[in-house]
C-alpha cells in the first residue's frame, strides 16, 4: 500500500475490489467497497459560481445512443443540483488540465485556466480509507475489462467466473471510461472511474476510487491524456 506518499507492497485489502463477502450479484455498487490505500496530502480552494436548471442538466445528462453500448439518461431529480456539471471560479497555480479530487466536498476539478475550472459531482471514498496525495494518469480505457483479482475470489467464490475478465459494458463496474492513477510508476489500483448509479454523487462509498457519472466521465476523459497530474486533496 500507500503510507506517507511512499508505496509499498499492496495486500489483498488493496487489490479486493468487493469487500462485502455475502455479495451475491455482481455490480457498480458492490465494486465501490474497492481497495484501500494512503497517501500524504496536500490543499487547494474553490468557489461556486451559479448552478444550472434542470433542464440544463437534462441536455448534460441525456442519453448517449451512439456509443458502443447506447447510454441511458440520467434521472437528474436524483442528484443534489450543485453536483451538475458546471464552469467555476478555482484559483490555483496548477497547469490548465490537472485534475483535483476534493473529497471533503464530492467534487473533482478540471483546471481550464485564467481561474476556472470545470466541476463535477463525484462519489469518493468512505470513511476509513480516505487518502490524498499526487498522482497521474498512467493508463486509459473505454469500456474497459474488470477482471476480479485472486484475494477477492478466494473470499467470494462466485467472483470465478470473472477471473479471465469481465468484458465492457453496462454492467462492467468500471463502467464506459476509466482513467488509472499511478504513482512512480506503479498502479495504486485507484481509478477515477464512469457510474450509471446518480445516488451515490456526493457520498462516500468506495474504498479508494473515484466515481462520476458516465456523461461527466466521458466529457472528461476525451480531455485527460496520459500523464495528467491528480491531485487528491485532504478530507
Amino acid at each position: 500500500m500507500i503510507i506517507n506518499d511512499e508505496m509499498a507492497n499492496l495486500g489483498p485489502s488493496a487489490t479486493e475490489t468487493f469487500s462485502n463477502p455475502n455479495a451475491k450479484k455482481f455490480n457498480r455498487r458492490s465494486f465501490l467497497l474497492g481497495s484501500a490505500i494512503g497517501l500524504g496530502g496536500l490543499g487547494l480552494s474553490g468557489c461556486l459560481t451559479d448552478g444550472i436548471s434542470l433542464m440544463e442538466a437534462a441536455k448534460l445528462y441525456g442519453p448517449m445512443p451512439n456509443e458502443r453500448f447506447p447510454i441511458p439518461a440520467v434521472d437528474v431529480s436524483k442528484i443534489d443540483p450543485k453536483y451538475f456539471r458546471q464552469t467555476v471560479r478555482y484559483e490555483t497555480d496548477e497547469k490548465p488540465g490537472t485534475i483535483i479530487i476534493d473529497p471533503a466536498n464530492y467534487f473533482v476539478y478540471r483546471i481550464e485556466g485564467d481561474g476556472l475550472a470545470t466541476r463535477y459531482g463525484a462519489n469518493v471514498s468512505r470513511p476509513g480509507f480516505l487518502w490524498s496525495g499526487e498522482v497521474y494518469v498512467g493508463r486509459k480505457a473505454e469500456w474497459p475489462t474488470w477482471t476480479p483479482p485472486k484475494e477477492m475470489i478466494a473470499r467470494q467464490p462466485e467472483a470465478r467466473k470473472y477471473a479471465g475478465g469481465m468484458p465492457g459494458g453496462l454492467d462492467n463496474p468500471l463502467g464506459a471510461r476509466v482513467l488509472y492513477l499511478y504513482k512512480n510508476g506503479v498502479y495504486t489500483v485507484y481509478t477515477i472511474y464512469s457510474t450509471s448509479d446518480p445516488e451515490t454523487i456526493g457520498t462516500g462509498i468506495t474504498s479508494g476510487c473515484t466515481g462520476l457519472l458516465t456523461q461527466d466521465m466521458i466529457h472528461l476523459y476525451s480531455r485527460t491524456p496520459v500523464k495528467t497530474k491528480v491531485i487528491v486533496l485532504p478530507a
